[in-house]
């Protein structure tokens, strides 16, 4: 009973920099390229509560897929809408994906340490690996939608804008029915064992 509320405790602490480290990677591109939404939102923030959504934040600790509380960007705001459109959107995943090679490297080289040690770096390496990989998925909200379609037409991302919310239904079936597991996990499965091979020759 004790190992498993640590091992809870665990994940919670591995997820709150995974969402916040992810969302401030969209928040600070979207800075860079000229829109300042996010700032005077308060949502260039480290403090977890500004970036978590309580459903999304359920479906990672159960499932490891799951999303954040979306960082509001003005994209009319920034300096080439549909280049700061595309940077923007793959922000957090690139911050995940390094973060997943850094405790790639972390895990190969110094969790023979500790077990506790072992657990949080492999934690780290699952949690962005799959949070990287889910925001990938071209269905909107998600970063994979706004990345696919950032060189789209204007008239055609405010159609996408509009109607996205409606999305979130669909996307908690595919979780929750289990599908979206079977067709991700090999992937982020692959991805990681690539980030371990890599992290085994430095």
């Amino acid at each position: 009973m004790i190992e498993t509320i640590n091992h809870y405790i665990i994940i919670i602490l591995v997820l709150l920099p995974t969402i916040v480290l992810h969302e401030l990677g969209h928040g600070y591109v979207a800075y860079l390229m000229g829109d300042d939404t996010a700032k005077r939102m308060g949502r260039l923030s480290f403090n977890p509560i500004d970036h978590i959504d309580p459903i999304g934040a359920i479906s990672l600790i159960l499932f490891k897929f799951g999303w954040a509380k979306p960082v509001p960007i003005n994209p009319y705001k920034f300096r080439n809408r549909h280049v700061g459109t595309f940077l923007v959107s793959i922000a957090g995943v690139v911050v995940n994906l390094i973060l997943g090679l850094i405790f790639s490297v972390l895990y190969v080289k110094f969790s023979n340490f500790n077990p506790v040690l072992s657990e949080i770096f492999s934690l780290f390496i699952v949690y962005n690996v799959y949070f990287a990989v889910f925001n990938l998925i071209p269905v909107p909200p998600l970063d994979g939608s706004k990345v696919i379609t950032a060189f789209f037409p204007a008239k055609f991302l405010d159609f996408m804008a509009e109607y996205e919310k409606y999305t979130y239904i669909i996307l908690l079936i595919l979780i929750f029915t289990g599908v979206l597991g079977k067709v991700l996990t090999p992937i982020t499965s692959f991805i990681i064992d690539k980030f371990l091979r890599l992290a085994i020759s430095l």
